[in-house]
């Protein structure tokens, strides 16, 4: 065991903090889309504030669409792409482009589903006051969804660290990579329990988190 964390600890470490990078950038930008998005799939509903057949069904196709391709996939059909956008389709830099376009709808559908849920007695009663329905997605149902939200941002978060570690296959780097390149070419099964014991771990503890937050905003 000794011999092992001495050969293996600092490569290991070095490929979860690789995890930490993708997961982390991916996250933030798939977020910044994909919460607008969301809302503005919502207020593009037929009887909602900014209604328009078009725009929501355009929407609703494309977030549909890019949903309904696998990650590996995804991520050898947009090589092109990605080479274009960032230079390189390796390494961190070379997977993130992927990792958004794969989590931004995902995370986009979430934030619909969230404010759809918002109980419609809390709207009407908002409404009843007079209050504009722009300012009733943004004040009161955005609010009320929190807990919600927090969820599904907890359940998109887990996903991508999953699609982390099918982006090793690419030579993304971090513990997917690790696993593969080590754990399965070379046949050091070790490395690969040490990997997905990392990931066990790493998802936990995002469930978990995001499961407290979630249960403290619902009593807010």
């Amino acid at each position: 065991m000794g011999q092992f964390m001495e050969d293996w600890l600092p490569i290991i470490w070095e490929a979860t903090i690789q995890t930490f990078q993708m997961v982390s950038i991916a996250l933030v930008l798939a977020i910044l889309l994909g919460i607008p998005l969301g809302i503005l799939v919502v207020l593009t509903r037929p009887g909602q504030a900014l209604e328009n057949k078009w725009v929501y069904q355009i929407l609703n196709l494309v977030i549909n669409i890019v949903r309904s391709i696998p990650f590996i996939i995804l991520l050898f059909f947009i090589l092109p792409f990605t080479k274009f956008l960032v230079g390189t389709t390796i390494g961190v830099q070379g997977v993130i482009v992927p990792l958004v376009l794969y989590t931004a709808p995902y995370i986009a559908r979430l934030i619909e589903n969230s404010l759809l849920e918002v109980d419609a007695g809390v709207i009407e009663a908002y409404k009843a006051m007079g209050i504009k329905k722009r300012q009733i997605i943004w004040n009161v149902m955005l609010r009320e969804a929190r807990p919600s939200i927090i969820l599904g941002l907890t359940i998109a978060t887990v996903s991508l660290i999953g699609a982390t570690a099918m982006a090793g296959l690419v030579g993304a780097g971090g513990l997917g990579d690790l696993a593969y390149r080590y754990g399965h070419l070379r046949y050091e099964a070790e490395v690969m329990y040490a990997t997905v014991i990392i990931l066990i771990i790493l998802v936990q503890g995002v469930q978990s988190f995001g499961n407290r937050l979630a249960a403290r905003l619902k009593k807010d």
